[in-house]
């Protein structure tokens, strides 16, 4: 007898979308466990590095879907449609945050804006790891979101643009932007190391 779980295995995430609006659990469990771990490091990269909030906008996300399940499109593809959710989350948190500090103006700044990487320890991994994503803080979300989706997620340009509701040329524009920028504050590294660093970390 075949387990529910591997029931859905072979189902593209479009009609596990569709299978959930149908109150079927086992295409919930399967798309969760597809993209779990994805969302939950772009949260994470995306929201000050802070693991709580990371997971709790994981949940907030994946309940977004069980509830709304009829606001994806089938025909388009479900990892941009779930990411433009998610980008547009992170949107609405920095909104928030920026309204605090104006009602609050001694609340507790971000820590990790202010995160800078130490020469001592280029040619460990971990340093360009941490370097990388100081230097990604320091940007707005659109292109870290960009950045993020482009070489950690490897969306198409296309693909990006419809997650930023932007034109393709826009998110080049963007990327090139913050490549540049890049290759200035880590030029204390090895270049090449940039993109297919992040893919791994």
């Amino acid at each position: 007898m075949i387990s529910t779980a591997e029931t859905y295995k072979g189902w593209s995430d479009e009609a596990l979308a569709a299978a959930i609006g149908q109150g079927k659990n086992g295409a919930l469990e399967e798309l969760y466990f597809r993209y779990q771990k994805r969302v939950q490091y772009f949260f994470y990269r995306m929201l000050g590095h802070s693991e709580e909030k990371a997971n709790d906008f994981v949940q907030d996300l994946f309940l977004k879907l069980i509830e709304k399940p009829h606001l994806f499109n089938p025909e388009k593809r479900f990892s941009t449609w779930f990411f433009s959710v998610a980008h547009n989350m992170c949107k609405n948190e920095y909104r928030r945050l920026k309204v605090r500090e104006v009602m609050d103006p001694e609340a507790e700044a971000n820590p990790s804006t202010g995160q800078r990487f130490d020469p001592a320890y280029q040619a460990d991994l971990n340093a360009f790891n941490a370097a990388l994503h100081a230097a990604l803080d320091q940007f707005d979300e659109d292109r870290k979101t960009a950045f993020l989706l482009r070489h950690r997620e490897g969306f198409s340009i296309r693909e990006i643009s419809q997650v930023l509701q932007c034109s393709e040329g826009t998110v080049k524009s963007k990327l090139f932007y913050t490549h540049k920028k890049l290759a200035v504050r880590l030029k204390d590294f090895n270049p090449n190391q940039l993109t297919s660093e992040t893919r791994k970390s």
